[in-house]
């Protein structure tokens, strides 16, 4: 009977991917400069559309605050009245 860890699957799954085909870890000084290159490809949004964007976030925000308060608000009543049976809730 053989062990499942055994199998030359799981071997092969144990390593890890700087061993494979003889690549190296990439040095510190490399990925600073990938990094460097990366963020030079980033599209940054203008001020127009970052000042729209802040409203809608900030519109959206407080409209699902206010959803999330009456829902409080609301049912934090409903548990009061059936727990204590207070009619004037």
């Amino acid at each position: 009977m053989s062990n499942v860890s055994d199998s030359h699957a799981a071997q092969k799954g144990r390593q890890s991917d700087a061993g494979k085909s003889g690549e190296r870890r990439t040095g510190p000084l490399t990925f600073y400069r990938q990094v460097v290159a990366e963020l030079r490809k980033v599209v940054y949004p203008t001020r127009e559309q970052l000042t729209t964007y802040f409203f809608v976030v900030m519109v959206f925000v407080l409209v699902m605050i206010g959803i999330v308060s009456l829902l409080d608000l609301g049912l934090g009543k409903a548990v009061f009245a059936i727990f204590t049976g207070a009619d004037d809730v």
